[in-house]
């Protein structure tokens, strides 16, 4: 596969969009960390906002960027894949211990720090995928399309169902007695308990998450196999195809799913925002491609020069390179600042939640690049290097 890389032989789109996808999912998550109640509290009110800016603001990060995430990780399962084969070892192999790791990590950042955690369901998604992998064309194509296929008619038997009784469930909460005192945030221990005791409640999102993801990292990667990040005629050509479909077609769908209503919530975060996604990787793709192929013809008179565009692109690729740790470190902060037992900040509107949201995502685009000056790796993703390697050695 001929692509455009960094310095370091890692392809550099491939980091700049996982760092898109950090930052972008973190833009869907803060309105759950600004919740006054915290994730509790945001799960009572039905997921719905009657602010129009706060409905449009979570429209625009809604699902995409967690199904671009998806996608890259696909990516690197094909990667990984690869050099199993290069090096003349089995797949998956011992695969299964690094799907366990990540699964331990998932089930410690769900107790002690966030309630929504995908790395669990990450583990069992790519666990599954790994095994199609390495599979002939014909049977991926079988087991992706009947995994694809039961879980679409799954979010859309729910959705009929939830539009046919809408007008029951309202009513239903018009004569509630729900509380109007919101759910404490003040004890970080009672957060950790009211996880362990509501698992079920919080980790419904699994049976979503895995089949989806699983046929997401199946896809992106066929992407790989495809060509979509090599710098050839055939690359460009699936980059342009995918860039209409999933921002010409995906874009005004999603606009409908989400002014259709609450009702629509599974499609409108689950089914229509990887279509978009994958309008989002092949324009971002081909951004990075260009940008990469202007710096070479043309490089600048005197050397390289700090610009802000380039300290933006440093900050986010290096986001992407220490993505596991920036994931969990973006929401250690979201819970220091807005949880009552750090700086309480949460509530005060749509505006409160963008400068929380821009704060981390500066704070990682400063520290992601220092930590890189020394180590090769995010501290998460040392850990888990370290012992993947103890155990293979």
């Amino acid at each position: 596969m001929s692509a455009a890389t960094s310095a370091g032989g890692r392809i550099a789109a491939l980091d700049i969009l996982r760092g898109v996808a950090i930052l972008g999912t973190f833009a869907s998550n803060v309105w759950i960390f600004t919740a006054p109640g915290g994730p509790a509290e945001w799960i009572s009110d039905g997921f719905a906002t009657a602010d129009p800016v706060q409905r449009v603001l979570q429209a625009l990060a809604n699902g995409k960027f967690l199904g671009l995430l998806t996608l890259l990780f696909g990516v690197g399962l094909e990667l990984q894949y690869r050099s199993m084969v290069r090096r003349g070892l089995p797949w998956p192999g011992r695969y299964a211990l690094r799907a366990g790791i990540l699964f331990v990590e998932g089930l410690v950042h769900y107790v002690l720090v966030f309630e929504f955690d995908v790395l669990m369901g990450y583990a069992i998604a790519s666990l599954l995928a790994a095994y199609l992998i390495g599979r002939s064309d014909r049977a991926v194509r079988a087991w992706g399309g009947v995994i694809a296929a039961v879980y679409v008619a799954g979010i859309v038997g729910i959705t009929a169902l939830l539009v046919a009784t809408s007008d029951a469930s309202d009513a239903a909460a018009a004569g509630g007695t729900a509380a109007d005192a919101p759910l404490s945030t003040a004890s970080w221990l009672d957060q950790v308990l009211l996880r362990l005791t509501e698992m079920a409640l919080f980790r419904i999102e699994l049976v979503l998450i895995v089949p989806s993801a699983t046929v997401l990292f199946v896809v992106g990667s066929r992407l790989v196999r495809g060509g979509m990040f090599s710098a050839t005629e055939e690359g460009a050509r699936l980059r342009r195809r995918l860039a209409w479909a999933g921002l010409g077609a995906g874009v005004p769908l999603n606009a409908l799913t989400t002014w259709a209503g609450p009702d629509w919530f599974l499609v409108d975060r689950y089914l229509v925002p990887p279509l978009v996604a994958l309008g989002i990787l092949a324009l971002g793709t081909t951004l990075v491609q260009r940008g990469q192929a202007r710096a070479q013809v043309q490089p600048p008179p005197g050397g390289p020069r700090r610009n802000p565009a380039g300290l933006l692109r440093r900050g986010v690729e290096a986001v992407g390179r220490t993505a596991l740790s920036c994931y969990v470190l973006q929401n250690l902060l979201a819970s220091a600042l807005c949880y009552d037992w750090g700086l309480g900040l949460a509530g005060g509107g749509p505006g409160r939640a963008v400068a929380i949201w821009a704060g981390v995502s500066l704070t990682l685009m400063l520290v992601a690049p220092l930590w890189l000056r020394r180590w090769p790796r995010g501290p998460i993703e040392l850990v888990m290097h370290q012992v993947y390697g103890a155990r293979r050695r």
